[in-house]
């Protein structure tokens, strides 16, 4: 399934974050650069498999090889679509977050999205989504938005606690069913005033 963009709509799925909203630990956040293509990719293979396991019962990722997938990080790198910045733990990439105006028909321009946000499975539940949600609430308010939305599989109960922890409201009646691997998953829309 493409995007109105062009892009391979199951790379914008919102997968796995599990973390505490009462967590102390701070990661820093930074912009991503080139060189940063390879980790970013590697770390999206890395978590989107291991959510196929738990939602598909299957550990194959779509069909698009490495070579493309580090490919269009390095594109949505270096013309920021979306904008993707990434929590560190030393010099090492344990987490990234996508976001952009809403790319969903109809939504004003001052709607963000968050169309991505990954954490390493060493690294969930100890506040690398949180640092990565402060990161692109910041972004977005500093692009103009006042709200913002996501998409997610509604069967990923970790994702939907953690941003409905960090405010975030189902959007009544904003459901779609969307093809991934072969498989049809169900996807809630959520949003959230950024002001």
């Amino acid at each position: 399934m493409q995007s109105c963009d062009n892009r391979p709509r199951f790379l914008f799925r919102f997968f796995v974050i599990a973390v505490s909203m009462s967590s102390t630990s701070v990661f820093p956040v930074r912009a991503t650069a080139l060189r940063d293509a390879k980790a970013i990719s590697d770390l999206y293979a890395l978590v989107a498999r291991d959510l196929y396991q738990s939602l598909l019962g299957t550990d194959q990722l779509p069909p698009l090889g490495q070579d493309k997938r580090q490919a269009f990080w390095r594109e949505a790198i270096e013309f920021a679509e979306p904008q993707v910045m990434a929590a560190l733990h030393g010099d090492r990439i344990v987490g990234f977050v996508g976001f952009d105006r809403s790319r969903d028909a109809g939504s004003r321009q001052t709607t963000g999205e968050i169309t991505d946000i990954y954490v390493h499975p060493d690294f969930q539940g100890l506040g690398v989504g949180l640092s990565l949600w402060h990161a692109a609430r910041q972004g977005l308010h500093d692009e103009g938005c006042i709200d913002v939305t996501l998409w997610l599989q509604a069967r990923n109960k970790t994702a939907l606690r953690f941003f409905e922890l960090a405010g975030f409201k189902r959007e009544p009646g904003a459901e779609r069913e969307v093809q991934i691997a072969g498989h049809a998953l169900d996807e809630l829309r959520l949003q959230r005033n950024l002001i």
